[in-house]
């Protein structure tokens, strides 16, 4: 079954289970997130629910999103995001104006996190790619450059060629985690182990595709 929901990364924190083992987790606040759109493959050509999450000031929309909301009838909302499902699930048994809550997840349960990765700026080539470094003594006069860019006859650099540049701020996700804890009342889901992105950037969890 194809499920998910959108939320907010808040941080890290650790708890202990009933073994008293310590467990490391994420924070999010998981929605409620408003079911904005419907699409179907007779309209579409796939099947999908788009969600909205967070809030935003209404004069900040511009009038194709004001008037796709209205039609949806629902109050505008920051961000958009599509789920996937097939007409034969249960989550696709959603309509327009539905919400979705933390408790579509249940402990246990294996999720997959998209953010955007943290941005780190402009790096060399060892840390952007694990380059290794030079000697650092006994007269090496290169030390973390990134070495050889092949061939000669070309005169150029090929592209695609792994040289120091911007590195982060990517789109990412990570796979095969596992929901701890679902705090219904306060919106929040404690995923074990690092999730991309910095507090307070926007993710969506999905159910795992790796079974």
């Amino acid at each position: 079954m194809a499920k998910g929901i959108l939320g907010k990364k808040l941080g890290m924190t650790q708890i202990f289970n009933e073994q008293g083992s310590l467990i490391p987790v994420t924070v999010i606040e998981a929605g409620p997130c408003t079911v904005v759109q419907r699409k179907t493959v007779d309209s579409d050509g796939y099947g999908a629910v788009q969600l909205g999450f967070g809030e935003k000031r209404e004069r900040l929309f511009n009038k194709p999103l004001k008037g796709h909301f209205a039609k949806a009838n629902v109050q505008p909302l920051r961000v958009l995001r599509e789920i996937r499902v097939n007409d034969s699930e249960d989550f696709a048994g959603l309509n327009v104006g539905d919400q979705v809550k933390a408790d579509v997840f249940a402990e246990g349960d294996k999720v997959d996190v998209t953010g955007v990765s943290k941005g780190k700026g402009y790096q060399g080539p060892i840390k952007r790619h694990g380059f290794h470094r030079g000697p650092m003594s006994h007269g090496s006069k290169y030390h973390r450059g990134p070495g050889s860019l092949g061939g000669v006859d070309a005169a150029r650099v090929f592209k695609g060629r792994k040289l120091a540049g911007r590195m982060g701020g990517d789109r990412r996700t990570t796979q095969g985690l596992e929901v701890v804890k679902v705090d219904l009342e306060r919106n929040l889901l404690l995923i074990k182990g690092a999730v991309p992105g910095v507090k307070g950037s926007m993710v969506m969890v999905r159910n795992t595709v790796k079974k």
